[in-house]
């Protein structure tokens, strides 16, 4: 892919948009490109990391100023998300660096207004040579055309963008992986709760029935009917079980699919975490207290890399 993805109509662009290329992009990377070139040398920084919306920050050198809505324009047609910090330094050629360059016109003004300060005070000040250097745009930069090292930054800028991106991508594909081996760890525990929780109730059943009578207890069966069904309503997690199956297959779906993912996802490891709490307050017994543990330590490391999914 090269600079002109960044131009309206582009390939690229068209196969984003028509959903061709589905990846998912971490918000956290770096990038650097350096350049040298006869009138002297560009590296491009950029700097990427989480953040609720997109921010750019820019840091150029004065001669640069007039690349920043071009620059900010770029990145926001590649990123959606993140904070993107980007600097640019410029080392000036030998041959720039050669000659000094006085802005003559600058000096004969400070020396008069000098005179008339003396005139106006009565006190004699001598203005020193290094003082009047040190005089804001008193040495002038070497006159040259800034369009022509104007566009070889903008196309090293793209190439540190491209490169940022797939950074970006790589990174994110990661953390699909990861995101998706927790899926199917959670599902194992779900299916293993899901099997498990007849045998359980039926225990729990039993035990009740076997307390009762070893209290001798006086309890007509159909009361012991009523305590036992009781039991089973309160115990009765299927309800939380299909949701949390539910809320992981939208999990995949929104990984599947194309534009931004991070803040469904934040959203739906809410829903799984108030699903697995719900199972945890219901639990009877040991095995499925520790499986509902489980699933919130398997949710909240999600949890924590999908802050990073754009």
């Amino acid at each position: 892919m090269g600079w002109g993805q960044f131009l309206p109509g582009s390939c690229f662009e068209c196969a984003c948009v028509f959903g061709f290329i589905v990846m998912m992009l971490s918000m956290t990377a770096f990038s650097r490109q350096q350049s040298e070139q006869e009138w002297g040398s560009l590296t491009w920084e950029i700097r990427s990391v989480n953040h609720r919306y997109l921010e750019v920050s820019l840091r150029l050198p004065d001669l640069f100023r007039g690349l920043e809505n071009s620059i900010r324009g770029a990145v926001r047609k590649k990123l959606s998300r993140g904070k993107i910090e980007c600097q640019l330094r410029y080392k000036a050629g030998e041959s720039f660096q050669s000659e000094l360059h006085l802005n003559r016109a600058l000096i004969q003004k400070l020396i008069q207004a000098n005179m008339e300060i003396e005139q106006l005070t009565g006190a004699s000040t001598v203005l020193s040579s290094t003082e009047i250097l040190r005089w804001p745009g008193v040495i002038q930069d070497q006159e040259f055309d800034i369009t022509a090292i104007e566009k070889p930054a903008f196309e090293l800028f793209g190439d540190a963008l491209e490169d940022l991106v797939a950074s970006r991508q790589r990174e994110g594909e990661e953390l699909k992986g990861f995101i998706q081996k927790r899926i199917d760890s959670i599902r194992k525990i779900v299916s293993t709760v899901k099997t498990a929780m007849p045998e359980i109730l039926a225990a729990q059943r039993q035990n009740l029935a076997d307390k009762l009578d070893a209290l001798k207890a006086d309890l007509e069966p159909s009361r012991l009917e009523q305590e036992i069904t009781l039991l089973a309503q309160k115990a009765d997690v299927d309800e939380e079980l299909d949701r949390l199956a539910s809320h992981l297959n939208e999990v995949e779906r929104v990984l599947s699919n194309a534009g931004q993912k991070g803040r469904r996802l934040d959203f739906l490891m809410q829903e799984l975490n108030r699903e697995a709490n719900t199972l945890s307050s219901k639990s009877i017994v040991a095995e499925t207290t520790l499986s509902a543990v489980e699933l919130k330590v398997l949710i909240e490391q999600m949890r924590e890399q999908i802050q990073n999914v754009e």
